[in-house]
């Protein structure tokens, strides 16, 4: 079981082996404090998001790499906007998408996947079925961002759908570690989904 899982690892540099472990861990320290609706979130991400774009451009893969470096330039919007007030409370509480910010989410979405189209076509990335995989979950994870930046329940049922698609996907790319990294993050993100449903649920009382 163990070889089976990774044995991709054999030829692997030690110290970056020591750098995806370290970003995984930094990783489910984020979603859980996303889980629980504390700021933490944001600077636990970035680090893990930081050290990610670093082990994707060194493995070629641009559009997950794509993927990461939006998540710093959001993780610090994110930050920004928790912290943000209003004389009532803090600016964005939990709360479900209005119709503006649907139309916005499926811009943002459109938008993401018309950049990856366009880099991996610059770059001959297309030349595997996986590719276009990763390119509708780059779009699916750049909407998610945006959401959980401005603390929108939705955010929730886009990571468990990408995170699903992305368990043997990194599994198939040779990056075990990884692969149960998006298993555990499906797991928080159906608890963060329930937790912050309560939260909805307790306003309305």
């Amino acid at each position: 079981m163990f070889d089976f899982l990774f044995d991709q690892y054999k030829d692997y540099p030690p110290h970056d082996i020591v750098l995806e472990v370290s970003a995984i861990l930094f990783g489910l320290l984020s979603v859980r404090y996303a889980k629980n609706n504390n700021i933490w979130v944001f600077p636990t991400g970035i680090i893990n998001t930081a050290i990610y774009v670093y082990l994707l451009w060194k493995w070629s893969l641009l559009g997950d790499m794509m993927i990461n470096f939006y998540y710093v330039v959001m993780s610090i919007y994110g930050w920004y906007t928790w912290t943000r007030k209003k004389e009532e409370g803090i600016k964005f509480p939990i709360s479900r998408m209005t119709l503006s910010e649907k139309k916005w989410s499926l811009l943002i979405f459109v938008l993401t996947i018309g950049f990856v189209v366009v880099v991996y076509t610059f770059f001959d990335k297309f030349t595997h079925w996986t590719s276009y995989v990763d390119t509708l979950v780059t779009g699916i994870f750049f909407v998610a961002m945006w959401q959980m930046a401005r603390r929108k329940i939705e955010n929730w049922i886009l990571w468990i759908i990408g995170d699903v698609i992305s368990i043997p996907m990194y599994y198939y790319k040779g990056y075990s570690f990884t692969s149960i990294q998006y298993l555990i993050f499906t797991i928080i993100a159906v608890f963060g989904y329930i937790e912050w449903k309560k939260t909805l649920q307790r306003k309305k009382i």
